[in-house]
């Protein structure tokens, strides 16, 4: 369907790389119904904002922008929230924000054909008596819904890298997360509709796929109940065996659900990334349990371990709040004790922030900010000093690396390997590499966060 000059938007994007690919089915949809993407809030006449809950300051900036932006209201524009800041706030949000006009959760965009039809015809589902002639359209879903997350249209915004969800949703109901409230209950698609998905971006020229679920190794095929499901590690594999993939990589994984299985497919499958992403939290067995992480330091690395004998070597990266109600120095040492004896790649950094309707909002022994802070810093600079030892080993040794860009002012080339770890590279000006290609690359330098090489010809 062609663009509608006279219909267009703008779309911010707040949080993971699962809001990232919830944006580009959003996209799809909004083109598709004949919406035309603009750069700015000033061309568009609906602005949407995607969010995230998962930290409060992500919500804040959310409510910031709307604030920021309502004079544009006198212009005729049009609000729409989006995403897990929507499915929390749900009808809230017009009392914060009278000027938005729609609120639409994740599970609900499969139904923005029909929500944009009433947004443009200017009727209101959920008007009431006091909001005079605003409009108001809501899109949520109940956390038990069964309903299909898919959507028709994806709006792939990376021409090499795409994404493709598996599994939405969380049941684990770890004590501070807001997830399960705001994605609903897990649920899964087909492997074989994942694998028809895997099969059309070939053809369409992706070389690299990534599989996204809040807790993606959860993943149960509901063609199980059939007697013919595949397991997670075996879905991992089959995309790995479509012709044309390079690459598979997977996030994010939770621990309680992670099997020594999926070792054994990425030792099986070249294609499939040698990185996996396992969120610790703490080191701590007191404040895990105070977490409801649902399993003990002694059990995650005992999943540790089985990366570690693998036949390739596999980068490790983690998730790891601070500050969580309760903790004591002896828990924070226990998390610093964990970064030591694990040696991680990388590891995201949190300070603990309370969310709506969590079970850690009734716990107490809260830690002051200042305290949360110092924590941090502390972690932060221990785990600089173990990366700065871990990358230092990858000089004089060549890596395949997938090039992404370049950096025009240093004259570099940006790439990503394997590992996902950064390798940005320098190539003579009569072998300059196509963005997209793969190209075999010798690290000369390293950084705490990444590596400087240079092409090999």
């Amino acid at each position: 369907m062609s663009a509608d000059s006279h219909k267009t938007f703008y779309l911010e994007t707040f949080g993971c790389q699962m809001n990232v690919h919830d944006s580009e089915k959003v996209i799809g949809t909004l083109v598709h119904e004949g919406y035309r993407q603009v750069e700015t809030v000033e061309q568009a006449d609906l602005i949407l904002y995607n969010t995230c809950s998962i930290r409060d300051k992500a919500e804040q900036k959310v409510f910031h922008r709307l604030a920021d932006y309502k004079k544009l209201l006198k212009q005729g524009k049009k609000f729409g929230v989006l995403g897990c800041v929507a499915q929390q706030e749900g009808e809230k949000i017009f009392e914060r924000a009278p000027h938005v006009s729609l609120v639409c959760g994740s599970a609900s965009y499969r139904n923005l054909p029909q929500m944009l039809a009433q947004l443009e015809a200017g009727k209101s589902e959920a008007a009431k008596p006091e909001a005079g002639s605003l409009i108001r359209i809501t899109g949520l879903d109940d956390r038990e819904t069964d309903k299909c997350f898919e959507t028709e249209f994806t709006a792939r915004t990376n021409p090499h890298r795409g994404y493709i969800t598996i599994i939405e949703g969380c049941d684990k109901f770890c004590s501070y997360c807001v997830v399960p409230f705001t994605r609903g209950k897990e649920r899964s698609r087909t492997a074989e509709s994942v694998l028809a998905e895997a099969r059309q971006m070939t053809d369409l020229g992706y070389t690299e796929i990534q599989l996204l679920g809040q807790n993606v190794n959860s993943y149960k095929d509901p063609a199980g109940k059939l007697g013919r499901g595949k397991s997670f590690s075996e879905l991992l594999a089959a995309v790995g065996e479509v012709p044309g993939i390079r690459r598979v990589r997977f996030t994010t994984s939770h621990p309680r659900d992670f099997g020594r299985d999926i070792i054994d497919a990425i030792d099986a499958v070249p294609t499939l990334c040698d990185h996996v992403h396992l969120p610790v939290q703490s080191g701590s067995d007191r404040v895990l349990s105070a977490m409801q992480r649902l399993y003990n330091r002694e059990q995650y690395l005992e999943r540790i371990a089985w990366m570690k004998s693998a036949k390739r070597e596999i980068s490790i990266t983690s998730d790891i709040i601070v500050g969580f109600p309760g903790e004591t120095e002896e828990d924070f040492a226990q998390t610093l004790s964990l970064l030591d004896e694990v040696g991680y790649d990388a590891v995201f950094t949190f300070k603990y922030s309370p969310r709506p309707n969590t079970p850690s909002l009734a716990l107490e022994d809260a830690i002051p900010d200042q305290e949360k802070s110092r924590r941090l810093e502390l972690l932060m600079a221990r785990q600089k000093e173990i990366q700065i030892t871990r990358y230092k080993k990858y000089i004089g040794t060549i890596s395949e690396v997938m090039v992404e860009g370049k950096n025009e002012a240093r004259n570099q080339w940006i790439g990503r390997t394997s590992q996902n770890k950064t390798l940005n590279f320098t190539a003579p000006e009569d072998a300059s590499p196509a963005i997209g290609s793969y190209v075999q690359v010798r690290a000369t330098t390293s950084f705490p966060n990444s590596l400087l090489g240079e092409l090999v010809v």
